[in-house]
This record gives C-alpha cells, sequence and structure tokens, in this order.
C-alpha cells in the first residue's frame, strides 16, 4: 500500500477525513447527517438551490430526516452543502448519490453520474475515495468511472480508489435506517476496498465486503428485481383469483402460516417507487449486451405494468353494478404516492391510474395529505382535494390506491360511495359497497344499490 493509502487510512480513523455527498435527495441526505452525526465534516453537492436554501434553514424535505434534526446537523458546523462543485478540491472521499432513470426507451440514463465524473475530472485530486451509490448496471463503476480517471493517468488502487456500495433506502421504515442498514460494498483493487469498509464502517453498523464492483452493483439489482418478479406472480394471482371468485387476500393470509418456504408478497395496482420499477430493467438491458435475454423480468415488467388498466377495468365493472358508465362518472382516488406516509410520487402507480381515468372520459380528483400535488402528463399541476367528508359522498366511486394509516377507513367507509380497494386497507369492513382487487365484483341488486347509495 502506497503512501496516498495510509494517509487516506490514517484521516478517516482520526475523523480528520473531509467527505462528499453529491446528489441530497432521499439518499444522499441521509447519508451526509449521518457522516455528521458520527463527526465527520461532509460537504454536500447539489445542483438544486432550493434544496441548499432549505437546509441552511433547518427545513428538511426528506421524510425520514426531521428538521430538528437537520437544523441540529447545520448548527454542528461540520456539514457545508452547496451547488458549486469545486468544493470538489478540498474533499478525501466523495460518495455519489445521483438519480439514474430509464430514458423514454426504457434504456439506462446515467448522463447524472457523467456530469459527477466530469467534475470530479475538472478537480481531481490525487488520494482520492470515489464510492458509486447510484444503482446502475454491473460494470458502471469501472466503465464511467475508472476508465475515465485513467485516461487522465491516473492509476486506480495507487492514485484514487474507486468502490461501488449500493443504496438500500427504504423511505418512512420506522425500523431500517442509514445507520443499521447493512451496506455492501465493492473495491476495484484490495487497496480501494479496504479504505471504502474503513470510511462506511464509521457511519454504518454492518459493511459487507464482496470481492468486486460487479458483484456489488448485481446485489442490488437482484435484490430488487426478485421483488419485481414476485410481486408481478401475485398481481397475476390476483387476476386469477377475480376470475374465479377466490378472495386472493385470504389465500395470502392462509399461506402465509406456513412457517418455512413461503414469503407473503401482496397484489397492488402497479409497482412504484425508485427502484423496483427501474432497476430489473437496468439489468435486462445490460444482459442484452452478453445475448442473455430474461423472459422473466420482461414478463415481470409486463404484468405489473398491466395493473393499472385492470385497476380502471375493474372500477368500469363496479359502475356498471349502480347502473353508470366510468364516463362523466366522479371518481376520487385515494393515496397518490407509491407507498403509504410518505409523499414520494416517483413511478407511483396511482399516476398511472389517474391519466387512465381521465382518457376513459371520467371527472377524476384524488387526495393525500402527503402528496399534495404532482403535474399530469400534459404539464398541469394537479392538486388534492381537501379532506371533506361531504364532498367525499358526491363521488361515484372511491379507488384506494395507496394506503395511508392516518386515513379514517370507519368514516370513509361509512358514506356508502362504492370503493375499490386495491390494498385490502378495508378488510376489517365487511360493507357490501367495498370491493377488492384481487376478488371478483359481486352483483348488486337494484334494491341494495338504493339503500347503499340512495
Amino acid at each position: 500500500m502506497n503512501k496516498q493509502y495510509h494517509n487516506l487510512l490514517e484521516a478517516i480513523e482520526s475523523k480528520e477525513a473531509v467527505l462528499c455527498v453529491v446528489g441530497l435527495g432521499y439518499v444522499g441526505l441521509p447519508l451526509a447527517v449521518e457522516m455528521v452525526k458520527q463527526g465527520f465534516k461532509v460537504v454536500g453537492i447539489d445542483l438544486d438551490s432550493r434544496k441548499i436554501d432549505k437546509i441552511y434553514r433547518g427545513e428538511s424535505y426528506i421524510h425520514d430526516i426531521s428538521s430538528n434534526t437537520l437544523n441540529e446537523v447545520v448548527q454542528s458546523g461540520r456539514f457545508i452543502p452547496t451547488t458549486d462543485y469545486a468544493a470538489l478540491r478540498d474533499v478525501d472521499a466523495v460518495s455519489i448519490c445521483v438519480p439514474t432513470p430509464l430514458s423514454e426507451n426504457q434504456d439506462p440514463d446515467t448522463s447524472y453520474i457523467v456530469t459527477v465524473v466530469e467534475n470530479i475530472k475538472r478537480y481531481m485530486r490525487k488520494g482520492i475515495l470515489i464510492t458509486l451509490e447510484s444503482t446502475t448496471y454491473p460494470g458502471t463503476t469501472e466503465e464511467l468511472i475508472q476508465r475515465e480517471l485513467e485516461s487522465m493517468g491516473y492509476v486506480v488502487g495507487e492514485d484514487f480508489f474507486l468502490c461501488f456500495s449500493p443504496e438500500r433506502v427504504d423511505p418512512s421504515n420506522s425500523k431500517f435506517n442509514t445507520f443499521n442498514t447493512p451496506k455492501v460494498i465493492g473495491g476495484t483493487t484490495e487497496a480501494c476496498l479496504a479504505l471504502g469498509v474503513a470510511v462506511y464502517s464509521r457511519y454504518v453498523e454492518t459493511v459487507v465486503p464482496v470481492s468486486s464492483p460487479k458483484v456489488a452493483e448485481m446485489s442490488k439489482l437482484i435484490e430488487n428485481t426478485f421483488r419485481s418478479v414476485n410481486i408481478a406472480f401475485i398481481n397475476e394471482m390476483a387476476m386469477m383469483c377475480d376470475r374465479m371468485g377466490i378472495d386472493v387476500w385470504e389465500v395470502i393470509d392462509a399461506a402465509k402460516t406456513k412457517p418455512f418456504g413461503f414469503m407473503p408478497f401482496y397484489p397492488g395496482p402497479g409497482i412504484g417507487g425508485h427502484c423496483i420499477p427501474l432497476d430489473p430493467m437496468y439489468l435486462s438491458w445490460k444482459a442484452k449486451g452478453f445475448r442473455f435475454y430474461s423472459q422473466f423480468i420482461e414478463l415481470a415488467q409486463s404484468t405489473n405494468d398491466n395493473m393499472p388498466y385492470y385497476v380502471v377495468n375493474k372500477t368500469s365493472k363496479i359502475l356498471n353494478e349502480y347502473a353508470k358508465s366510468i364516463k362523466k362518472s366522479n371518481i376520487l382516488i385515494l393515496g397518490m404516492a407509491y407507498k403509504p406516509d410518505i409523499g414520494d410520487l416517483r413511478e407511483s402507480p396511482g399516476l398511472e391510474v389517474y391519466e387512465l381515468y381521465k382518457d376513459s372520459g371520467a371527472a377524476v380528483e384524488y387526495y393525500d395529505p402527503y402528496a399534495t400535488s404532482f403535474k399530469d402528463k400534459a404539464g398541469v399541476t394537479v392538486h388534492s382535494v381537501e379532506y371533506d367528508l361531504e364532498k367525499f359522498k358526491t363521488y361515484d366511486c372511491m379507488v384506494l390506491v395507496t394506503n395511508h394509516t392516518n386515513l379514517d377507513y370507519s368514516a370513509i367507509v361509512s358514506l356508502g360511495v362504492p370503493i375499490l380497494d386495491t390494498r385490502n386497507a378495508f378488510k376489517e369492513f365487511k360493507s357490501p359497497h367495498v370491493y377488492k382487487l384481487g376478488h371478483s365484483v359481486q352483483h348488486v341488486d337494484e334494491q341494495e344499490e338504493v339503500l347503499v347509495v340512495g
């Protein structure tokens, strides 16, 4: 190990090393906060000046970081947020936490990573440790970072050190956070891995070293592809049970009593968040370069992408039972975020459900106490309606997309409005006007209809 290695290791162990996080979003901000809490000086870089301003005011825009915690971190004087990449001149280690979306053609968009690397090249200093956390395809770390820096004459493992450590953020998870979620890390060389483990073990409870960045990159993709495939399977079972007149939710509850060999997954209106809808497609895209075509991934993606259409079709069947057409019906979507108790709308299936209702001619609105607005496909800002049970009575149908825990399910079901429940959130209520995803629509006779909705 050379002088660069020993100097950086000593700085890490003494917590004199200046750390940097590029991208202060759902992954980067919690990571930066944890670094500061463990005694490091941290530079945070994000090109969104609004985020930087909020940080300096101690106003958190991330659900898992309270404003009080953020304010304490800022007041410590060890957190320096900025929009200026020139701050890279003074850092010893940088963690890259920028978005990696898919293009319109479902190909990986690594442009954010490329931008960061271009700025690292511009302000490069010898002895720096670079760790990529952004989810991407196997080989990205070497292709987009190692090759670029080596083309400038730097030698990996000697002049700079390079790792990949996939983020495992689960927004609003009350049990697992940045500190106690095990962190996989792979280094390009033995020295790179040793330094990566040294720095991450200072602010993450458990670090799991692997033999290479590719293994670390693949581990993240297999985690979320596993989830995508199993969610697709249970979504297909839900549609099958619907056809057969069987309650899929009761089936799952029965199956999960087996203490071995079964892991429960649950159906829903589609998949959301930054990981599950995107990560499998990164893997599928990379595999095609090796002339390997993953039928599981493609089929799972197709099944999950079809769920919003299934929800709209089922809504139409429910309205038919009340002698109504989906066209010109007033529909209220309950919950728009992709998971409960947060305002995160990334890839939320509710957004697609909303557009499909509009395309069907329905007058559609939504209520979400966390996600208070979004832009539709036309670029128009859509706002959540106010919580008003009297107004809720006027809708022809309500569709539960996100099962926020603060919704008053008892009050909502008492309104007598037909409800399509895509999350089994109304399971405690045996009302005839509550319809489940994954269970056939029961017939409503005319007399019952008058009693329920008249």
